[in-house]
């Protein structure tokens, strides 16, 4: 197997970037900041068809809105002080780069002249991973259609018990909330201009936040993420490297792959939060963005996502409490109790690590043999390499303010075989679910038979104890061979910072 890795290295990383020299041509129209996976704006992506094939049912068409669900994402961040200082050092090699290409007289030409004077924006800044300005916008906004979209579920006055809304006690997700809020009560109250309305917001213990932050307290998924870690940043190097290779040959810097990596993350941040996409992002090529985003998307994978089934297993208490607030709202509409006296939303604020783990225990942006997989616990393939597409793109399944709605609705009984209906939208867009069918709209017990129920048989103690390690492991791979095992799916197995 060994040397089968080694012949593969061979060939591999020219396989993995040989359609670059097929694509630039295409770079015209190529828009940075739709490629930046979980650093991706909302307004940047929210609008990008994932499914072009798809077309949404007509099944609640007629049907009322009684409760909505969301679990959302905080808006755009300022990075976190670690990657703040990262940056900095960024600051001080390239100025000893451009030093050191000076004194042996290499020519400079072809380097961008903000290279030479660069400093980082957040140079200085002692706090990090705030909520900025354009998040705040995003969650207001999206505070503001999500009522238009919905004025029978928001006619009513505002009571904490009817909207209900949550955040983790992380100031950028709770900050998120109010934002929410504020846009979703505009009018409603009598404070200011804009007649604002004061609303609560709660938040659990980070210790004990099953619903929001069940990662925080999952110590298998701990043990798991830390012992992967490792391998997944095995997996970038080969498209590190040759992109390193290729920015040393363009720019005449002898850049490191760290460079490489820290510029990609300059690139993000900029476009991102700056709005700006001639610097740190010009010095790539489009396909070379393109396979740096894989590089970030297959960690969404493979640490947050359908990579290992203990990545969303651990959500099992949210999606818990989704079906019983829905439970709740039927037996509350089913007793006819006044407006007023019952929940008509609930209203989640958290982050990356909620969201795409919910995301998956809905199975969104999956194909039918694909779901069937997860509900046995079974591994997906790995993202695709460009130019191939993927469904799972972190800047689709989770951008900045990314969001799921699940829509319970009441139907007449003459118009369809079932009285209540679930809709889910990812991103304010009606979304297939495989389990049903394919459709977003499926029957509320069909939606718990073929979606929930699966997933209930795993009690979150028990999931997240961590097993006592085994006394004859088998000997780790070598580091090349365990890279090429994932890449090539060599027996895979089943099983940074906070977004």
């Amino acid at each position: 197997m060994e040397k089968t890795a080694m012949a593969a290295a061979v060939w591999m990383v020219p396989l993995l970037l040989v359609f670059a020299q097929f694509s630039e041509a295409n770079g015209e129209g190529f828009d940075v900041r739709q490629h930046l996976s979980t650093v991706s704006r909302y307004g940047a992506v929210k609008d990008i068809v994932v499914n072009s094939t798809f077309v949404p049912s007509n099944a609640v068409d007629g049907c009322t809105p009684i409760h909505l669900n969301l679990v959302a994402r905080h808006g755009t961040r300022s990075p976190t002080k670690k990657r703040m200082r990262e940056l900095d050092r960024l600051a001080s090699h390239l100025k000893e780069l451009i030093s050191h290409a000076e004194q042996k007289k290499l020519s400079l030409d072809k380097l961008p002249a903000w290279v030479r004077s660069w400093e980082s924006p957040w140079k200085g800044k002692l706090k990090g991973g705030e909520l900025i300005s354009p998040g705040e916008q995003e969650l207001y906004d999206l505070g503001m259609r999500t009522r238009e979209r919905f004025p029978q579920l928001f006619e009513e006055p505002y009571y904490p018990d009817v909207y209900v809304i949550k955040a983790t006690q992380i100031p950028r997700a709770s900050a998120s909330a109010v934002a929410f809020g504020m846009g979703l009560l505009t009018g409603k109250g009598k404070l200011g201009p804009a007649e604002h309305k004061a609303f609560a917001v709660t938040s659990e213990s980070r210790a004990s936040d099953l619903m929001l932050r069940f990662f925080e307290s999952c110590q298998s998924y701990k043990v798991y993420r830390q012992n992967k870690e490792p391998s997944v940043a095995e997996l970038k190097e080969p498209v590190l490297d040759k992109i390193t290779a290729a920015l040393v040959s363009r720019y005449g810097l002898d850049f490191t792959r760290q460079d490489t990596a820290s510029l990609w993350f300059l690139c993000k941040q900029e476009a991102s939060l700056l709005d700006v996409t001639n610097q740190a992002c010009d010095l790539f090529k489009p396909s070379e963005v393109e396979l740096l985003e894989w590089t970030d998307d297959l960690e969404v994978f493979l640490l947050k996502g359908y990579g290992n089934s203990i990545n969303y297993k651990m959500g099992v208490p949210l999606l818990e409490d989704i079906v019983q607030s829905m439970e709740q709202a039927i037996k509350s509409h089913e007793e006819k109790q006044p407006p007023g006296s019952y929940e008509k939303a609930r209203l989640r604020f958290a982050h990356a690590e909620t969201v795409v783990p919910f995301s998956c225990l809905l199975g969104l942006f999956l194909e039918g043999s694909e779901f069937k997989k997860i509900q046995k616990e079974q591994p997906l393939d790995l993202p695709p390499t460009p130019p191939m597409k993927s469904h799972t793109r972190g800047s689709a399944v989770a951008p900045f303010a990314g969001n799921n709605m699940l829509v319970l609705h009441s139907c007449p009984a003459s118009s369809s075989s079932s009285k209540y209906y679930i809709q889910v939208l990812h991103n304010e867009r009606p979304i297939p679910m495989p389990g049903c069918g394919g459709s977003d709209v499926c029957p509320f017990e069909e939606f718990k038979e073929k979606i929930v129920n699966p997933h209930l048989k795993h009690d979150y103690t028990a999931l997240c104890a961590v097993k006592p390690e085994p006394l004859n492991e088998k000997p780790v791979n070598s580091k090349l061979s365990l890279a090429f095992r994932w890449i090539f799916g060599w027996g895979r197995d089943a099983d940074a910072d906070e977004l």
